[in-house]
């Protein structure tokens, strides 16, 4: 599961790059954790139930969203935020994933695996990628209106590039198209749930750590 990506550049490039408002963002760059805040862009009606009228498309913003979605009421006290969605047809990710308000765009420049064995100081092995034909690009994420708005990445099946690096999953990485990004904000469940598929590992890239 992905436990770290990093988004190098400032707010408002992020915004223009994905034609989005950004308001008043005070993001400048830097590495994300779960459990900390992140620039998401969506086009969802914060704090207003129910799906977005037909035919009305709202504008694309950025605002910022914590990463960790609140475990569902069944897995107990103790259970820890929700940082990835591994079965999207889950009934705790199914609403809102069907429901485009609730989809979002999470702007990266790279990503961390854990990678199997462990380096010479006998640490676990750290392995960051990034597409090479595109900077910055888009997670697919979904959020939830809880006490505060937070969010989880999609996953799907590992390409190539990330199971030579001993994963079986990574995050969904959409293609470089602003027809990509609109259909996983605005189209229905149908189409956008194509887009979930590993990216192609010719166009994958290991990165040295930021």
């Amino acid at each position: 599961m992905t436990m770290l990506y990093r988004l190098d550049a400032a707010a408002a490039d992020i915004a223009r790059h994905f034609g989005a408002r950004g308001g008043d963002d005070p993001w400048a760059g830097g590495h994300i954790a779960p459990g900390s805040f992140a620039p998401v862009i969506t086009a969802g009606r914060e704090f207003i139930a129910g799906p977005r009228p037909a035919g009305k498309r709202l504008e694309a913003r950025m605002v910022p969203r914590l990463w960790g979605v609140p475990p569902p009421p069944s897995a107990g006290e103790r259970a820890g935020p929700v940082f990835s969605v591994r079965n999207p047809d889950s009934p705790f990710w199914i609403g809102n994933l069907r429901n485009s308000e609730f989809r979002c765009l999470l702007p990266a420049t790279a990503f961390m695996e854990w990678g199997a064995g462990r380096d010479r100081e006998g640490k676990r092995r750290q392995h960051w990628f990034a597409p090479s034909d595109q900077r910055p690009f888009a997670l697919a994420g979904v959020w939830k209106d809880s006490e505060v708005a937070s969010f989880a990445v999609l996953t799907c099946t590992a390409n190539a590039a990330l199971k030579e690096a001993g994963r079986e999953t990574m995050p969904v990485i959409l293609p470089p198209d602003p027809r990509a990004w609109d259909t996983w904000l605005y189209a229905g469940w149908d189409r956008a749930s194509a887009l979930i598929a590993p990216y192609s590992s010719s166009l994958m890239r290991e990165v040295v750590r930021p």
